[in-house]
């Protein structure tokens, strides 16, 4: 019989990225505490989250508020990983990036006041890699790469900037507490009812998508494999650093035709990217360190 898993934090898990990760570690056998941020209505995630708990005795909820220390402290507690998964349901703007940034400090710092807890593994984006002037002077983006936060703030790419800066912010915490972490550099996220659920990250995450399409780093993740993704990061002690998780990258009319019609609603008509029939731009993302976990762990 296996060991007894660990009990495990999500923190965002009312997000869709979160939700999902939540199903990943009880269809493993781990003993999960969901911490989510109410904010107004409940939505339709966290009324299934509050609905699993009521039949799964492995499953607890806490009510979280990222800027509220104590709160994180109350649902880590006894568990020895954190799934940090944070994000707007709104939509971005400068304010919401700051406030980010600041949950991101306080969920790093909760983890290194709790004793049980064993490695962060951070969901962060692509975005937060790819965003400079002159994207395509750069032949391999990969997991070195940063997005220039100047380049962000003057196009106004408020997720980007909030994805740079929440995990720069998280890694130099998480380093001078000597803690374990693992970024996650997630693609665009697709999946089930993912119009529906999580509208506002998509859209947000595709502004300026014409240039990541035309400079070969418009990607997408489904979002099972991406949940998938994070639970081997912190079941595999090899792991560090960050890695990028995509599993297309979109670069041909053809593929931004059938994102499109995936994203339907949210995308109606087809983006104007600038080509002609036939053409496909040169992908330049690379996940070397992605093929290795995910091979190494079949």
């Amino acid at each position: 019989m296996d060991h007894e898993k660990p009990a495990a934090c999500v923190l965002d898990a009312s997000t869709y990225v979160g939700f999902w990760i939540l199903k990943g570690l009880l269809n493993r056998g781990y003993t999960v505490h969901a911490a989510i941020q109410i904010k107004g209505s409940e939505t339709d995630i966290v009324k299934k989250i509050k609905e699993m708990e009521r039949v799964e005795e492995r499953l607890s909820v806490f009510s979280v508020d990222i800027l509220d220390y104590h709160s994180i402290l109350v649902a880590l507690k006894g568990c020895s990983a954190l799934f940090c998964c944070l994000d707007c349901p709104d939509g971005y703007d400068d304010v919401i990036v700051d406030l980010e940034v600041r949950g991101a400090i306080n969920v790093v710092e909760a983890c290194a006041q709790t004793d049980s807890m064993q490695k962060i593994v951070f969901t962060s984006s692509l975005t937060a890699a790819i965003w400079r002037e002159n994207i395509c002077s750069q032949t391999d983006v990969d997991e070195r790469c940063w997005s220039d936060q100047d380049f962000c703030r003057k196009m106004k790419l408020w997720y980007a900037l909030a994805k740079t800066l929440s995990e720069q912010a998280a890694w130099a915490l998480a380093m001078d507490r000597m803690l374990n972490m693992v970024s996650v550099n997630a693609g665009l996220v697709v999946g089930p009812a993912v119009a529906q659920q999580n509208p506002c990250s998509t859209m947000s995450y595709l502004k300026g998508a014409a240039e990541m399409f035309e400079n070969g780093v418009l990607a997408v993740v489904d979002v099972k494999f991406l949940a998938d993704v994070h639970i081997r990061a912190f079941e595999d002690s090899s792991t560090m650093g960050r890695y990028f998780c995509f599993n297309q990258i979109v670069h041909t009319e053809e593929e931004a035709v059938k994102l499109v019609e995936t994203l339907s609603p949210l995308l109606s008509s087809q983006p104007k990217y600038e080509c002609q029939g036939s053409e496909a731009y040169a992908e330049r993302l690379r996940t070397k360190k992605l093929n290795k976990l995910v091979e190494g762990t079949a």
